[in-house]
């Protein structure tokens, strides 16, 4: 973290203004990270930060995408084959997590029988200024 690097720095003799500096973070950012004397985590967004505990690993995402291409699941979403696959005691992932995964691999597309579906314009609008005026 920065704050132990400036603190370590500062406990060597450094002044904070040339450590913050270095550490390309502003004077005002290090005292907002310290305000409470409790250091608070990075919040940059070019931060480095952990990889998430419960990430699903390169063989999890496999596994989904194997099953959504079976011949039974091809045509369903998966706002279906969720559903199946717990009748059947089996749980890969989260609904959600199988559309962020089929999203990934480029297979997010309509997967149904049916047609997909199709944006229709919106209709030109009459206005009617007596009755009588507008008919469809």
């Amino acid at each position: 973290m920065l704050i132990t690097l400036i603190q370590e720095a500062m406990k060597n003799g450094c002044r904070v203004n040339p450590a913050c500096v270095e550490t390309e973070i502003s004077l005002r950012t290090y005292r907002r990270w310290l305000c409470g004397k409790e250091n608070t985590v990075d919040k940059r967004p070019g931060a480095k930060r952990p990889e998430p505990s419960n990430k699903l690993s390169q063989e999890e995402r496999q596994t989904i995408l194997d099953t959504c291409n079976e011949p039974e699941y091809a045509n369903l979403p998966p706002s279906q084959i969720v559903p199946i696959l717990l009748d059947d005691g089996i749980y890969h992932a989260s609904e959600s997590s199988f559309y962020r995964v089929l999203k990934q691999a480029d297979q997010l597309h309509h997967r149904g029988r049916s047609h997909a579906p199709k944006n229709v314009g919106k209709p030109t609008s009459y206005t009617a200024h007596k009755a009588n005026e507008v008919w469809s």
